[in-house]
């Protein structure tokens, strides 16, 4: 937890760190934000100056207003991102789940375009050497490389992101200034009326399709909140001021280079502004530092992809997925079935689009739906937190207004390629909501008794030697989440499905918190050296090593002489030998599902295919399977009570 605490100051390494893993999509827009704002358009003043204004005020006032300053607030013990943030507001309204699950969607959406889209466009500059060169095979080469190496921790190569893009963003200061000192004049284009006029100037299909490549320039802003937790509010915040003015720089160097070729058509893939201001000695350099940067760019995104995921499995709005922790780094994590999946999406984007121009269609619209979606979860923060209801309802629709224009410029580019971000973040809607929703429907058939009842009982087996012993510990995975409570399955398993006598029984709970890190636990001796119970309660971040929790409890308990685990056969007693431990974890199977509606049956036949690819529930708790007994029961639909049937002689 000290780390945690250290990264929350504000230091120059954590500055240097910011810049590494947090700006990598932001930071490499410039590659093509002007090819898509100024598309196969002829070159004018007021197109020019025009895109550049309304790249300057949608990177304050969506970037730095939005994100760096009010949405950075909304910090959960130090973690930021969508599930994050639902995490501290859930309790406010049931329905919040819905811009969670849909903010959550389309960042992973937006997962599989980036990388493609980043590298491309650095890739592309090769072109200006060699016009044929076939780019997409070089593209391919290296997102295949990137996915590949996941699997080993990034943890190595991920200190030298901030030294590398603390050069890229000052290159683009530099190439930008140069061009800048040879027209200041240029600068005026920061005033928000060449934006007003530019939109009022263009028809509306023209005027949509530029706020849609606009756009493009704070795509990245969402990813900002969500390493919150690996740099701190005070470094992401100092770190944005060098990188916004870097990125404002840069786009007004391009805007002189442009405004230098007025009145000409040209082909901005071969002709790309970004490169077209760099000297032609140092082309070969800035090619490469470009394509070192949207790698970085593409690392931090599939990293971020990671994280969301193994958030989602704690908050149950995911099919439980393996995960690996290849490092000792806080946060480095790698989840191999998201990997791969990732991975063949962004070469079946290169495949599909071919050219970054093409993939700019496909790219932005699954990204605003996330920021729309942060909107609404931020609004229930800020009323959380007691801001005055003009401020907050100011926020709202300044910001409904914002994005929701975004997103219609967005959707204009819908059948250029919209529709496959669209399309796969609809899919993981429907992979999450199944989840979420079945687990519902499920927990609803789930029936509890009153523990106290049993209590007599369960002591007279566990003292009747005619019964043979089952385990010595007897360890039950129970989702009751009070202590007087039990699933009814659970009690049938220990009194009537082959009795199960034991020494001690033990019930675990787990209960997922709203804080990233919390690592509790609570005993209860509800018969004492005979049923304990004992409380998990974890933080939605942490792993859930059921096995190692639970023998660090119960070496805890032993220590401190509150319960004796030594075997109770006589020959390993006087020895005092350990008993063993066995874990029973009980399956709900649904019995029938006529008594469901067409919907929730439809859910729960979705489910059912994604259960045979998920974790079973004892590897997902980390138990050791050897220890394992699985029972599998039936969920009773009905009661068999209200069944009628009538006896003939």
């Amino acid at each position: 937890m000290s780390h945690h605490k250290d990264l929350q100051k504000l230091t120059a390494a954590g500055v240097l760190i910011s810049l590494g893993i947090i700006y990598g999509d932001i930071g490499t827009s410039p590659l093509y934000v002007f090819k898509a704002i100024v598309g196969g358009q002829r070159i004018s003043e007021t197109l020019i100056l025009g895109g550049l204004s309304l790249i300057f005020w949608t990177l304050t006032l969506q970037t730095t207003i939005k994100y760096v300053i009010i949405t950075l607030r909304a910090d959960n013990k130090g973690e930021g991102g969508i599930f994050s943030l639902f995490s501290l507001v859930r309790r406010r309204a049931k329905w919040l789940i819905v811009p969670a699950v849909l903010g959550g969607c389309a960042l992973l959406a937006d997962g599989i375009i980036t990388p493609p889209i980043t590298i491309s466009s650095a890739i592309e500059g090769l072109k200006s050497y060699y016009p044929d060169l076939p780019t997409v095979y070089i593209v391919i080469a290296i997102i295949a490389g990137l996915f590949f190496i996941q699997q080993f921790g990034t943890s190595l190569v991920g200190k030298a992101f901030g030294p590398m893009m603390f050069v890229w963003f000052t290159m683009m200061g530099v190439l930008g200034i140069i061009y800048v000192v040879q027209d200041p004049t240029i600068l005026k284009a920061l005033s928000p009326h060449y934006a007003f006029e530019l939109l009022v100037s263009s028809n509306s299909h023209v005027a949509f399709n530029i706020i849609g490549a606009v756009f493009l320039c704070t795509t990245g802003a969402e990813a900002l909140y969500s390493d919150l937790g690996h740099c701190g509010r005070d470094n992401i915040r100092v770190s944005w001021v060098y990188v916004k003015a870097s990125l404002i720089l840069n786009y007004l160097g391009q805007g002189v280079w442009l405004l230098q070729h007025n009145g000409q058509v040209m082909d901005l893939n071969i002709n790309n502004p970004f490169y077209q201001i760099m000297p032609q000695w140092f082309l070969i350099y800035g090619i490469s530092i470009a394509t070192i940067a949207a790698i970085i760019a593409s690392q931090a995104l599939i990293s971020g992809s990671f994280t969301l995921i193994a958030e989602a499995v704690r908050l149950n709005l995911w099919p439980k997925v393996k995960i690996n922790y290849p490092s000792e780094q806080k946060g480095q994590l790698y989840v191999p079935s998201i990997n791969w999946l990732l991975g063949a999406g962004c070469i079946g984007v290169v495949l599909l689009f071919q050219q970054s121009d093409r993939m700019e269609a496909a790219y932005g619209l699954s990204i605003t739906v996330a920021m729309l979606m942060t909107t609404i979860l931020v609004s229930k923060f800020l009323k959380r937190r007691k801001y005055p209801n003009y401020v907050i309802t100011i926020f709202l629709v300044v910001y409904l207004l914002i994005e929701g224009t975004f997103l219609f410029g967005n959707l204009v580019k819908f059948i250029h390629g919209g529709w496959f971000t669209l399309t796969v973040g609809l899919v993981l809607f429907c992979i999450m909501w199944t989840w979420h929703t079945a687990r519902k429907i499920r927990n609803r058939y789930v029936k509890f008794v009153e523990i106290e009842d049993y209590y007599e009982i369960i002591k007279e087996l566990s003292d009747d030697n005619t019964v043979p012993k089952y385990a010595s510990q007897l360890v039950y995975l129970t989702s009751a989440n009070f202590n007087s409570e039990v699933e009814s399955k659970i009690i049938y398993s220990i009194l009537q499905k082959q009795p199960k006598r034991a020494d001690v029984y033990w019930l675990v709970h787990v209960d997922v918190m709203d804080e990233p890190y919390t690592r509790e636990y609570e005993v209860d001796f509800l018969v004492p050296n005979k049923l304990i119970r004992i409380d998990f309660k974890l933080g939605f971040r942490v792993e859930q090593q059921i096995n190692l929790l639970f023998r660090k409890v119960v070496e805890d308990l032993v220590k401190k002489g509150e319960v004796d685990i030594t075997s109770r056969y006589a020959s390993l007693n006087k020895h005092k030998i350990v008993g063993d431990f066995r874990f029973v974890v009980i399956e709900k199977v649904m019995s029938r599902s006529s008594y469901l509606s067409f919907y929730e049956r439809l859910v729960m036949e979705f489910y059912k295919q994604l259960k045979k690819i998920s974790l079973s529930e004892e590897r997902n708790f980390g138990l050791d399977l050897s220890f394992v007994t699985v029972e599998k029961v039936p969920l009773m639909l009905a009661d068999p009570e209200s069944v009628q049937i009538h006896r003939i002689q």
